[in-house]
C-alpha cells in the first residue's frame, strides 16, 4: 500500500510556510506580488479571469469555473459527458500555447475580464508579446508559475488568495502535496539498475517523444522511471523525432502513448513486435479526460496522472486502489461523481 505519513510529514515545510503566507488577505489598493515577484495593481473584486493558457485555465476550472472568462480552445467531443454545459458553452478565446496560437482579440474585449493570468514561461519573446497585448487590453497580468508539478501546492494556493477562494484552495494544495511526499516515498528506494525503462511515445507513428530532461516528461522521473530518450530538448515545445531502430536499440521495457490510433496500430507492426514493451503488452495509453493526464497541455490533472504512472511502472509497488483515488480526485478537483465503470474507463482497465 502507498505508505499513510503522519500530517507533520506530508506537508513540507515550505507548504506550511505557503499556506500561512497566501492565506492572509491581499494587501490594500489591490497590490498583491505575483509568482515572478512583479507587483502587480488588480480589482479589490475580480469577477472575471482571462487565463491565457490551457494550464492556468485549467487550474481556475478547478479552483471555481465561475470566474472564466473563456476558454483557450474548444471542448473535445469525447470530453463533453465529463465537463458541465456551462463549460462546453463559454466562448472560446485563443490563447499562447503550442505552436502558433494566438488570442482573439475581439473576443476578449468583448468579455471585459478584470485580470489576465499567465503561465510563466522561459520565452522572453513570448513574455513581450503577451505584455504588449495586454497593455492594449488595459488588463493587468499576472504570472504564475506552473511548469513542475511540485510548484502545483503553491501555485493553488497563490490562485486562491488572488481570488478570494483560500479555503477552497487550501484544500486542493494539500491533496497536491500530499500526493506529491507519498509518491517520492513510494519510489526512493529503487536504484538506479532496477528503474523501469520508458519510452513516450507522441503522434500518430509514435516516433516523436522527449528528451528524459524536459517538463513534458517530467512523470516518468517523478515515478522512478527511465525515460529512454537521454538529451537536452532543443526547445519548449518538444516533440523530438526519433527513429524505430533507436527505439528498438534501446528496448523499453514501458510505453506511454498519447495516441490511440498509434496504439490500434502497434500490435499489428511487425517492426515493433520484438520491443520488450510491445512482446509483454506493457504499453498504456495515457487517460485524456476531462484533461490530458500526463502532459500537451500540462496541468493539476498530473497529480493523478503521476499515481497512474507509478502504477504503470510498478505495479506491485503501487497497491493502492487507483479506480477509487480517481473517483477522489474527480469529485475534489472537478466536482464530477464518476461512476465505478466511469473510473475504469479512463484508466483503461
Amino acid at each position: 500500500m502507498m505508505r499513510q505519513l503522519p500530517r507533520s510529514a506530508v506537508l513540507p515545510a515550505m507548504v506550511l510556510f505557503l499556506l500561512a503566507v497566501w492565506s492572509t488577505s491581499r494587501s490594500e489598493a489591490g497590490d498583491i506580488v505575483d509568482m515572478t515577484g512583479r507587483k502587480v495593481t488588480v480589482p479589490d473584486r475580480i469577477q472575471k479571469v482571462y487565463c491565457a493558457s490551457p494550464p492556468a485555465t485549467y487550474l481556475l476550472y478547478a479552483l471555481d469555473r465561475s470566474l472564466l472568462a473563456g476558454l483557450n480552445y474548444p471542448v473535445a467531443a469525447r470530453d463533453g459527458k465529463y465537463v458541465p454545459k456551462d463549460l462546453a458553452a463559454l466562448p472560446i478565446l485563443g490563447g499562447w500555447f503550442g505552436q502558433g496560437k494566438t488570442p482573439n482579440l475581439e473576443s476578449i474585449m468583448a468579455v471585459k475580464p478584470d485580470i489576465m493570468i499567465v503561465w510563466e514561461r522561459k520565452d522572453s519573446a513570448l513574455n513581450d508579446k503577451i505584455e504588449e497585448t495586454a497593455q492594449r487590453l488595459g488588463l493587468p497580468i499576472v504570472y504564475m508559475r506552473l511548469n513542475e508539478l511540485g510548484q502545483y501546492p503553491e501555485a493553488i494556493l497563490f490562485m486562491g488568495n488572488l481570488l478570494d477562494r483560500s479555503e477552497r484552495s487550501r484544500t486542493l494544495s494539500e491533496y497536491a502535496a500530499r500526493k506529491l511526499v507519498e509518491v517520492e516515498g513510494l519510489v526512493a528506494g529503487i536504484p538506479e539498475q532496477s528503474k523501469v525503462s520508458v519510452y513516450y511515445a507522441e503522434d500518430p507513428d509514435g516516433l516523436s517523444t522527449e528528451c528524459d530532461r524536459s517538463w513534458h516528461v517530467e512523470l516518468i522521473n517523478l515515478a522512478g522511471g527511465r525515460n529512454i530518450y537521454q538529451c537536452t530538448p532543443r526547445d519548449g515545445y518538444g516533440m523530438e523525432r526519433i527513429t524505430l531502430e533507436q527505439v528498438r536499440l534501446k528496448d523499453p521495457e514501458v510505453m506511454i502513448v498519447q495516441e490511440q490510433p498509434f496504439l490500434e496500430r502497434l500490435y499489428g507492426d511487425p517492426r515493433w513486435q520484438d520491443i520488450a514493451a510491445v512482446k509483454n503488452r506493457r504499453v498504456h495509453l495515457v487517460p485524456r479526460s476531462p484533461f490530458n493526464w500526463f502532459d500537451r497541455p500540462p496541468s493539476f490533472m498530473r497529480l493523478i496522472g503521476l499515481q497512474w504512472v507509478v502504477k504503470v511502472l510498478y505495479p506491485d509497488l503501487f497497491q493502492a486502489d487507483l479506480v477509487e483515488e480517481t473517483r477522489h480526485f474527480h469529485k475534489l478537483f472537478l466536482d464530477l461523481d464518476l461512476e465505478v465503470n466511469e473510473a475504469r474507463d479512463l484508466l483503461g482497465l
